[in-house]
């Protein structure tokens, strides 16, 4: 360390301490470190250590991860420092700027130091200060760095050095990604000839290099091809003499012979669709050739045939999303479709993992994956959006050319042949919305799908596990479209599959089925079977884990749901399941939340055995815990409770009112100011449960209540948290930020205009508490809004007020209008922005895709009866005749659209 000063010692020795084991280590060096990034001279001293070879390779990779903000690991503690200097030291201008800014002078010593260490010798250091230089370049380049550019093209040229090549290629692969149209065609004439050398000289530079040369090339081009009006003129007269060229070039590669052998080829020779398919199919689908799987390039980039499928389908969707260049290639569509599909036959690779790990196979099935079955099935829902009918026509086409062929590999006895029959299918899943709506547009969809679900029941469950779990997934998936007699002998098939010693991925697929068919089928018939599967389902349950225990949660719903009271003698078996799944995986909001739901879609004797085993100790978790994911799955399940028991539940608990003080001693800390709002976030639904079903109750204990959900708003820093108490503040009769929270929708508007009314006769003294700007006055204008809205909709003859109001709702729920129209309707071009505020309100409640539970509610909850233009009358009223002197103050504030609405109903 000799060649190292004291500052680089220290940073060193505080580097090395944000490893530690001991937290209170750790935490001492990473507050040495920020209060150091305060100081002059730690860039500097930050680089000198991230260059400086003599200190060792995870120190000065930290250190250079320090320096830039998307460049470390989570186990580093390193993050706070590189936001820190980079995006809030070094540009005074900058949104997140914090002082002190990097003066002039340390910044010139810190660009030559990167600039000069791009050759280093370590991959993953060239690619640290790569991204260091390209992140200050993007502020400093060419105004303040003017010499950036040369040194990179100069560093480039140097053919004897291959590191300082390397490193100057990928800061210019990072720079070309983030430059705009003012810089590209700065940069363009002086970069794009010293790229060509690169891209055309195979003899001088290595396939990696001419490929990050290409990637680089495409990045300038993406961006001249975007430029109009004057950067247009510019982009045609520097493409005009550099095209030519380079499609010369482009032309030379692609023309090469594809070589599974050598990785190095893929990206740059990938010959057509066809070849390359060959090639993927020999080494990745059979595993038939010796080629790695995975393997890195010198800056770390992934470098297999897998990715460079990958990209390669990424560039088809490209092509097909282009009006232009679709017109080009619709004569090959039907070919594009159908190796595509080839494409998505499972991997020799996918085969081994999933048959190991069942929760790998349920992750990768459900959410989006990196691999090429994902990216064909993207690429083929471009091809329906660009050709529509065409696109279903070619798809339709390549399915049964696949299925043909796999039935003719089964007949010449090739072990494979189920890959291309699943992939079929795999690739009509994907397409389910609209090869539904194709069957109904008149394409025999429905024939395709039966004739191939049909020729796998004849195979063996054992010998093809994944074609048999696809099957599952597939009538699932086509329901509707398959015929009754299939989808039942398939749900007998799951059922048996759940019971049966059959590969995991079977069970797997045999759970999708059930989840789905059971909540169709004849419930004659799943009544004959519905113990059967229940008690199948309970034995997975106890060895599921991970992703399977969603499934299996989610299956064992539906069979509650469909077994109705069956499902009650089996509840001694199913309650203490579910109870230690729900305890096992209290922090998993996931799982609890699966666990919830069978809780709340089972029969009262269900909710009464796990209320009688698990109360007291869900109680008490919400008054002790302070873990986040316990106590807002703790809060959901006690809502579960009070939703399943309702009145009934209060005689559960032995001693009169027990049960009653022990639920609102849980609202009582749930509401608690003190605690983090993420604690309290599902205490909305809670507290609704308790107003919906146990309303007498509840009544005595209002006040208290009141009081206690406006602290927690004013304490709340999650605006989800606020939102979600809007209804119940509402339904309380209190009040609720104006500037918090926005609702819209008949029922929403309704609830909480009848609460601002009510509160404004009352005026509850919590309200002075919240930081609502104008507090009554706002208040009262926004009641002044929601009439005058309600007249422009429907009118103010006072002979129809009835009607009048009943429009007004029609115009709220649409009946059929889109979305974006109804709140078009439902503000007047002329509106104020206090009107604009009401009638935005629920935007919050839209975002949720399932709004069943909000209809649920409004059809529940007596104050949906309420006719709002009477409730509002007689508010106005009744205040002016009460209290003539806040009614006059309050009167001032609005404006005269307002006053004339509110003058007109105390005519009346």
């Amino acid at each position: 360390m000799a060649a190292a000063d004291g500052d680089q010692r220290w940073l060193v020795e505080c580097l090395t301490a944000t490893l530690d084991t001991a937290r209170d280590v750790r935490a001492f060096a990473e507050e040495s470190l920020r209060q150091a990034s305060l100081q002059p001279g730690y860039g500097a001293a930050l680089t000198k250590v991230t260059i400086n070879k003599e200190i060792p390779f995870g120190l000065r990779q930290i250190s250079s991860q320090l320096f830039i903000s998307d460049f470390f690991y989570k186990s580093q503690l390193c993050f706070a420092h590189c936001i820190f200097f980079i995006k809030h030291h070094w540009e005074e201008q900058e949104e997140n700027f914090v002082p002190p800014v990097v003066s002039a002078s340390e910044k010139v010593v810190i660009r030559q130091l990167l600039l000069t260490s791009l050759d280093d010798s370590n991959g993953k250091i060239r690619t640290a200060i790569g991204m260091a230089v390209a992140a200050i370049g993007q502020n400093d380049w060419p105004e303040d760095w003017p010499e950036l550019l040369s040194f990179l093209l100069k560093l480039i040229g140097d053919q004897s050095n291959g590191n300082g090549v390397r490193g100057a290629l990928r800061c210019l692969a990072l720079l070309s990604d983030d430059l705009d149209d003012e810089c590209i065609p700065k940069l363009v004439p002086e970069l794009f000839p010293s790229l060509y050398i690169i891209i055309s000289s195979p003899h001088l530079y290595e396939n990696p290099l001419r490929a990050k040369a290409v990637g680089i090339v495409h990045s300038c081009i993406s961006m001249l091809g975007s430029m109009s009006g004057v950067y247009k003129r510019e982009t045609l007269s520097l493409m005009t003499s550099m095209l030519d060229p380079l499609m010369e070039q482009f032309s030379i590669i692609l023309n090469s012979p594809v070589l599974s052998q050598n990785p190095d080829d893929w990206s740059m020779q990938f010959e057509t669709f066809v070849s390359s398919f060959k090639v993927y199919h020999l080494s990745t689908i059979q595993a038939s050739e010796d080629v790695d799987s995975v393997g890195y390039d010198s800056d770390g980039s992934e470098r297999s045939i897998e990715s460079f499928g990958i990209q390669l389908f990424e560039l088809w969707t490209t092509i097909v999303g282009n009006s232009l260049l679709a017109k080009v290639i619709a004569g090959n569509i039907k070919e594009l479709a159908y190796y595509t599909i080839s494409f998505q036959q499972i991997t020799e690779a996918q085969v081994q993992n999933w048959s190991r790990d069942a929760n790998q196979y349920v992750a990768d099935e459900d959410d989006v994956t990196y691999s090429c079955r994902v990216s064909g099935s993207l690429l083929l829902e471009e091809i329906v959006t660009a050709y529509e009918d065409y696109g279903i026509d070619s798809i339709l086409e390549a399915s049964q050319i696949c299925f043909r062929e796999s039935c003719e590999l089964k007949q010449a006895g090739s072990a494979d042949w189920w890959r291309l029959h699943e992939a079929s299918l795999f690739a009509l899943g994907s397409l389910s919305e609209h090869l539904c709506e194709a069957q109904d547009c008149g394409y025999n969809v429905r024939d395709l799908l039966e004739k191939m679900v049909i020729d796998i029941m004849g195979t063996g469950v054992q010998q093809y596990p994944f074609l048999h779990a696809r099957a599952f997934s597939v009538v699932a998936k086509f329901s509707s479209l398959i015929s009754k007699g299939i989808c039942e002998q398939y749900l007998c098939n799951a059922a048996q599959a759940i019971a049966s010693d059959v590969p995991p991925p079977v069970k797997v697929g045999a759970c999708r089925a059930l989840a789905q068919l059971l909540l169709e089928s004849n419930q004659s018939s799943v009544q004959q079977n519905i113990m059967g599967i229940l008690s199948s389902l309970v034995d997975l349950l106890r060895q599921a884990s991970e992703e399977t225990l969603h499934l299996v949660l989610e299956t064992l719903q539906s069979a509650i749901k469909s077994g109705g009271e069956q499902s009650a003698t089996i509840e001694p078996v199913i309650s203490p399941i579910i109870l230690d799944v729900w305890a096992q995986n209290i922090a998993d909001p996931f799982i609890s939340i699966d666990a919830v739901e069978v809780l709340e879609n089972a029969p009262a004797t269900v909710v009464k055995a796990v209320f009688d085993t698990c109360f007291t100790f869900i109680i008490q978790i919400t008054l002790e815990s302070d873990d986040h994911g316990e106590m807002q799955n703790a809060t959901e399940c006690l809502a579960a409770f009070i939703s399943g028991g309702r009145q009934e539940l209060l005689a559960w608990g032995g001693e009169p009112g027990s049960t009653l003080k022990m639920l609102l001693s849980a609202a009582s800390r749930l509401l608690d100011p003190e605690l983090e709002s993420s604690v309290s976030l599902f205490v909305g639904s809670y507290i609704l449960q308790l107003i919906l079903h146990l309303p007498s109750h509840l009544s005595p204990h209002i006040p208290e209540l009141i009081a206690a959900i406006v602290r927690r708003m004013q304490s709340s820093d999650i605006a989800g948290l606020k939102s979600s108490l809007v209804v119940i503040i509402a339904r309380l009769v209190s009040c609720i930020p104006p500037s918090v929270c926005e609702i819209q929708g008949a029922y929403q508007i309704k609830v909480t205009t009848t609460a601002l009314a009510f509160l404004i006769c009352t005026r509850h003294p919590e309200l002075s508490r919240i930081e609502v700007n104008g507090h009554l006055v706002k208040i009262f204008s926004l009641l002044a809004d929601t009439l005058t809205e309600i007249q422009e909709q429907v009118g103010d003859d006072a002979d129809n007020v009835c009607e009048e109001d009943s429009d007004w709702e029609e115009v709220q729920n649409g009946d059929g209008i889109p979305h974006d129209m109804i709140h078009a309707a439902s503000v007047p071009s002329n509106a104020n922005p206090s009107v604009e505020h009401l009638n935005a309100m629920a935007k919050v409640f839209d975002e949720d895709e399932d709004d069943s539970y909000d209809d649920d509610l409004a059809k529940t909850d007596s104050l949906n009866e309420v006719k709002l233009l009477d409730f509002l009358t007689n508010t106005f009223v009744n205040l002016w005749e009460s209290d003539r002197p806040l009614f006059e103050y309050l009167l001032q504030g609005l404006s005269n659209p307002q006053k004339v609405a509110v003058e007109k109903v105390l005519r009346k």
